[in-house]
């Protein structure tokens, strides 16, 4: 894989993941623990820290997720 991208397999399948979160944060309903267990993580805490790792952003602060509740009030 690595050969191919650039990337190791791992960074590929988290770049992947936080595609998918920051989609379904921006276009969904539900809660950030129910978009991490969808996403394969049984805790939502380690679902935070990649999410961070990878954007410095916490989901909460995510700007697609504050506009996404404010429009649910």
């Amino acid at each position: 894989m690595k050969s191919l991208t650039g990337q190791s397999t791992q960074q590929h399948i988290h770049d992947k993941l936080i595609s998918e979160a920051k989609q379904r944060l921006s276009t969904s309903n539900q809660a950030i623990r129910e978009i991490a267990y969808e996403l394969g993580f049984e805790h939502s805490q380690s679902f935070s820290k990649l999410f961070k790792a990878k954007t410095q952003l916490s989901p909460s602060d995510n700007p697609f997720t504050k506009r996404q509740q404010k429009n649910n009030q």
